[in-house]
């Protein structure tokens, strides 16, 4: 009798394990928009068969509909002063100042469906040392609203202070709202959204995690760092709210990076962002001139917001970054944490390069990931052997996301050129056409770069056998770092 059971749940499980393998196999090759990606999942169910099924429906699919209609949050929020008749992308001005930019500009409005706005000022702030007072000065001042997005915000010295200039304010009785994501507001203990929670500040978490039935999301994390003050006083880059960026604090892990302030229109761009997460988070829209209120020009910038994520905004930036490197002439500077690009990445950049475009790749010489360190070391032989120049920059740690184009047009904001951000994160970026601010942040690069040391193709192959075999193995994993 015990050999017939055994038998029949061995049928059973063989049965459920065969289902399961062929029905994601089939929704992995009909869903997935990743090649690398169906190939990864694919030869994951067929060697694993039900690790692998389960695996695939746990982590592989994305859940996720952010539809802006479905929320009640107008997907184009009030931007007031915007372009005016005979402006804008196609218009005179962006023509004449940057006729090598008009198609990236273009590509833009057909992406994103919003126009490129003028009369903007966006300031470079250098480590969590400019970038911290900076915001928190904003916070001190502000009458009406605060809305404050971070990836991490952290319960130590830098939290701290956050914490506490959003409790004066609120004291005031400005409006405050704190949108922390999930997995990032578990990088300390206790948890800040404890912290704000006990203060009475009103603060939700994107996509939480805690429940078994949530861990499917976890790789799908909001990964946006933006603050806006009075709907008028923008702030956006890289820099997460911890004290690892604080460098003067003399931190324990110290962290380089590169954050803006944002003044003008294009902070509705931002506004309008975070009103989206808010409402997706919490079901609760925001609404009104306190949070959107009609906004002045404040210098000469051209700028326009790029939302980006695993939902309507699909590859948007991917799309971009191949477009910028597709109209550059003269040179391309790109400085990032995580170097994983794609086939079509590195073939766009190897184009430029043999077009005669001088690129210029940035990449920390010790990476805080040690898989994506390998993986990235062993792709660049592609891309240096095409004449892409790569500096290894020294400690301590750069977190700096930035993209310049032949000294014109400058792309800000939280993306990493990996996977994971321009497919399985949310994102937010903002391009730049203004020469001057592309001045003041190649100035800012070229002295990391004059640090640095150029990584030659003789070191790569000169590294030790089973180094260059640990990182061909880690490449294999690029599509899930």
């Amino acid at each position: 009798m015990l050999d017939i059971l055994t038998n029949v749940w061995t049928w059973v499980i063989a049965a459920v394990s065969v289902l399961l393998a062929v029905s994601a196999t089939i929704h992995a090759v009909i869903r997935k928009r990743d090649g690398r990606a169906v190939i990864g999942w694919v030869g994951l169910i067929v060697l694993a068969p039900l690790v692998g099924a389960i695996a695939y429906f746990w982590f592989g699919v994305n859940r996720i509909q952010r539809k802006a209609t479905a929320l009640n949050v107008p997907r184009k929020s009030p931007v007031p002063l915007t372009v005016t008749p005979g402006e804008g992308t196609k218009g005179k001005d962006i023509a004449e100042r940057h006729p090598g930019l008009v198609g990236l500009a273009t590509l833009g409005d057909a992406l994103l469906g919003h126009p490129i706005l003028r009369g903007n000022a966006i300031e470079p702030l250098v480590n969590g040392d400019e970038a911290y007072p900076a915001m928190l000065e904003a916070i001190e001042g502000a009458e009406r609203t605060v809305a404050l997005l971070s990836y991490i915000f952290d319960n130590d010295r830098a939290g701290q202070a956050f914490l506490e200039a959003l409790v004066r304010a609120k004291g005031r009785g400005v409006e405050v709202r704190v949108l922390i994501d999930h997995v990032g507001s578990r990088y300390s203990r206790p948890s800040m959204v404890d912290q704000l929670r006990k203060a009475g500040i009103p603060v939700a978490t994107f996509l939480p995690t805690r429940k078994i039935a949530m861990m499917k999301y976890s790789n799908l994390r909001n990964h946006r760092k933006i603050l806006v003050v009075d709907g008028s006083i923008g702030f956006t880059g890289g820099t997460n709210i911890r004290e690892g960026h604080w460098l003067s604090l003399e931190p324990s892990s110290p962290v380089q990076c590169l954050h803006f302030r944002v003044l003008g229109p294009v902070v509705a761009h931002l506004q309008e962002a975070f009103a989206l997460d808010w409402a997706f988070s919490t079901r609760k829209p925001l609404e009104g001139k306190a949070w959107f209120p009609d906004l002045k020009r404040e210098g000469d910038v051209w700028a326009r917001g790029i939302p980006d994520g695993p939902d309507e905004n699909f590859e948007v930036l991917l799309d971009t970054l191949v477009g910028a490197l597709s109209v550059a002439e003269e040179r391309v500077w790109i400085v990032t944490p995580y170097f994983l690009p794609d086939s079509t990445l590195i073939h766009a950049l190897n184009v430029a390069a043999m077009r005669g475009v001088e690129i210029n790749i940035l990449l920390p010489e010790e990476n805080n990931l040690p898989l994506v360190e390998w993986a990235c070391m062993a792709q660049l032989h592609q891309l240096i052997d095409k004449g892409c120049r790569v500096f290894l920059g020294p400690s301590p740690f750069d977190h700096t996301k930035i993209m310049v184009v032949d000294g014109a047009w400058s792309l800000i904001g939280s993306t990493n050129w990996d996977p994971r951000s321009l497919r399985l994160n949310f994102e937010y970026n903002v391009e730049c056409y203004d020469e001057p601010l592309a001045e003041k942040i190649e100035a800012i690069v070229g002295c990391k770069a004059q640090a640095a040391r150029v990584l030659t193709l003789e070191a790569l192959k000169n590294a030790p056998f089973f180094v260059r075999l640990r990182n061909g193995l880690a490449r294999l994993l690029t599509p899930y770092l």
